[in-house]
């Protein structure tokens, strides 16, 4: 079960995910809408500052234009004629081919004070007063060139530049006026032409147009899409100091675009804006700023289009980092919670969870490889564990059985010791003979319990790794002379044949001389212990081959006998300690059971092998003791020894060459 702090792979995958993701997403977000905003207010600026250059040149040509046209006009025969009728057919065609710009053309006659022709009623537009001629503005008119003004129409002043009510058109009036001589040369009438320069407002908040006003040097207004601003000066109204620094920068030649506020609507504004020299003065020095401005939220009217379609992106990059963080978390979770799964069901017998297998991510598909060699291993050393425990059952019954079999077996000997002693002692015994007959009893019994307790001492240095060899290098005919002098006596006196060969060839080893007398004494004992009749028969072979292209010699001892023979189930439990045959048949024969188990040890610690086989009961048994042989080649030839021979001693006779 969980603890309460832990959390799922399968969150924790997904809450990284998107704290790592989601971040990141809205930061490159706002980014592109800083960058977008940022571009688009520079497309609007450079948009402005192109448009209000060709409105400044359009504005200056068209009143270059108007005066040149004029000063032709004021020097035709037609005009200087002064007939009235010819005079007013040409201020009619004049206006009709300069519609768009003329408002109203008249012919002044100065010395009636009144039009000698107009295109706008008899209403003279300049005034004339005795001797001079005045502009709106108040300045005389010089009778000897082409003037122009700009005419103001009566000021209103207002709180703002900026208005909601904005008209449909933008005006920049402008009076010309032009002398015309007679054709004797002398001044007798004035031509003049009240100019309009029109411009169409276009109020769609899409479009990077704005309106545009003209600003003279000293801060009057000139042209405004609101009549009521025109005349007046910028000082005049509360966002006047952003247009001073437009007027500061046209002059300083700056075409940078400027941001200011509107007073009422705190609309910020941008405006392109330049400045030209003044079409109605003589005077170079004197500058027109022409302005074109528009308000920031016109000019970023597209970028609504792009935040809905960059929070409609970032909600959808949002969604799909879930739903990508989702399938991600389950496509590793997945493969995690199978292995899971799987390492849970490991040792639940029956294992009804399929191995997981052959996964899309290579990395757990290694996992899965290494599960499976573990489940091996785990399954080899549960095997292993589970035979040594069955081992260690079967060790600790055979103990078990060992110590009630070796008491029985200890108790015997020490029962006929004690009975004989006793015996001897008090006097039980009729002569001499019966005394050292009794005292020969003790004496075997002693010499059987010497033999189980060297047994004992023997298997226990063997378990403690105490237990060595001293090798030397010997003649095995040596041993197997000096063991069948021992055995032969025994083998005889139970009335069996016992076969030795005849060596005649020396057999070089290197082994524990003792160690192997013991081991030889022990097999043809247990041969001659288990054989009721029939014989026994000792062999010794060479075995030449090669092994890993090396050449290896060995002697084999074989000791084979027409005894009870053994089970094959039980022949291989016969090498381990404290096991013996329990069964009708060997039952009766007693023993600790730890011959075959020592000289197993020992033979093993010379380099050798020992091998036991019996085809059944009541089929005899053959021991094999296999060597490393020193030299090449052992002729041998078996002799019968058998108690029907005369001379016992006839094997050491043979075996002594």
């Amino acid at each position: 079960m969980a603890k309460p702090r832990q959390s799922s792979f399968r969150r924790i995958l997904v809450s990284r995910l998107l704290v790592l993701s989601v971040p990141v997403l809205l930061t490159g977000e706002l980014v592109v809408f800083k960058k977008a905003r940022h571009s688009m207010l520079e497309t609007a600026s450079r948009n402005l500052h192109e448009r209000v250059v060709l409105k400044a040149q359009r504005i200056s040509d068209t009143i270059g234009s108007l005066k040149s046209h004029l000063n032709s006009a004021s020097q035709t025969i037609v005009v200087r004629s002064g007939n009235p009728e010819q005079v007013q057919a040409f201020v009619d065609n004049f206006a009709v081919n300069h519609r768009r710009q003329i408002e109203c053309i008249q012919v002044l006659d100065l010395s009636k004070k009144q039009p000698l022709a107009s295109t706008c009623g008899d209403e003279p537009i300049l005034p004339i007063h005795s001797g001079s001629m005045e502009f709106s503005n108040g300045s005389v008119v010089n009778w000897g060139e082409v003037q122009s003004e700009v005419v103001i129409p009566p000021k209103v002043v207002t709180n703002s530049l900026a208005d909601d009510s904005i008209p449909t058109q933008n005006r920049l009036q402008i009076m010309i006026s032009a002398p015309v001589f007679n054709m004797e040369g002398n001044l007798n009438y004035f031509m003049a032409i009240r100019a309009q320069l029109r411009e169409k407002v276009k109020q769609s908040d899409n479009l990077l147009t704005g309106y545009t006003f003209v600003v003279g040097e000293d801060g009057e207004i000139l042209s405004h899409p609101l009549p009521q601003l025109v005349g007046t000066n910028i000082n005049q109204h509360p966002d006047g100091e952003g247009l001073r620094r437009i007027i500061s920068s046209a002059i300083a030649n700056s075409h940078d675009h400027l941001h200011f506020f509107s007073d009422h609507q705190e609309q910020q504004l941008i405006a392109g804006y330049t400045a030209i020299p003044s079409p109605v003065s003589d005077n170079p020095a004197q500058k027109w700023i022409i302005v074109d401005a528009k308000t920031v939220d016109t000019a970023l009217y597209g970028l609504r289009d792009i935040k809905v379609i960059l929070i409609l992106l970032t909600i959808g990059l949002i969604a799909a980092c879930v739903i990508a963080s989702l399938y991600l978390a389950k496509d590793v979770s997945h493969p995690l919670d199978e292995l899971c799964d799987y390492a849970l069901q490991i040792g639940i017998a029956p294992q009804t969870q399929k191995k997981p297998y052959n996964f899309q991510i290579r990395e757990f598909h290694q996992l899965a490889q290494a599960f499976d060699l573990m489940t091996e291993r785990l399954n080899v050393w549960a095997e292993e564990i589970e035979s040594a425990w069955k081992d260690a059952k079967t060790a600790n019954q055979l103990k078990s059985r060992f110590i009630a079999t070796t008491s029985h077996e200890i108790r015997n000997p020490l029962n006929a010791i004690i009975n004989s002693i006793q015996f001897v002692k008090d006097g039980l015994c009729d002569d001499r003979e019966e005394e050292l007959e009794y005292l020969e009893i003790a004496n075997q019994a002693t010499l059987h319990l010497l033999n189980m307790i060297n047994d004992l001492l023997d298997i226990s240095k063997i378990e403690a790794g105490k237990l060595s060899v001293n090798l030397e290098i010997t003649d095995l005919r040596e041993i197997i002379k000096e063991t069948i002098n021992l055995q032969s006596v025994n083998i005889q006196t139970k009335g069996l044949k016992f076969n030795v060969p005849q060596l005649e060839e020396e057999i070089t080893v290197k082994v524990d001389r003792g160690k192997l007398k013991q081991v030889l004494i022990n097999v043809i004992g247990n041969a001659s212990k288990f054989t009721e009749e029939g014989s026994i028969t000792l062999t010794v072979t060479t075995d030449n081959r090669r092994e890993n292209n090396q050449e290896v010699n060995r002697v084999m001892i074989a000791v084979t006998d027409t005894g009870i023979g053994i089970d094959p189930c039980q022949q291989q439990q016969l090498f381990r300690p404290f096991v013996r045959v329990e069964d009708t048949t060997h039952s009766r024969f007693k023993g600790t059971g730890l011959g075959l188990a020592i000289s197993k040890n020992l033979i093993e610690m010379m380099g050798g092998t020992i091998t036991l086989f019996s085809a059944g009961l009541n089929q005899g048994t053959t021991v094999t003791i296999t060597l490393p042989l020193l030299n090449n080649t052992v002729p041998t030839q078996n002799l019968d020894v058998s108690s029907e021979r005369p001379g016992v001693s006839q094997p050491e006779r043979l075996l002594s060459k």
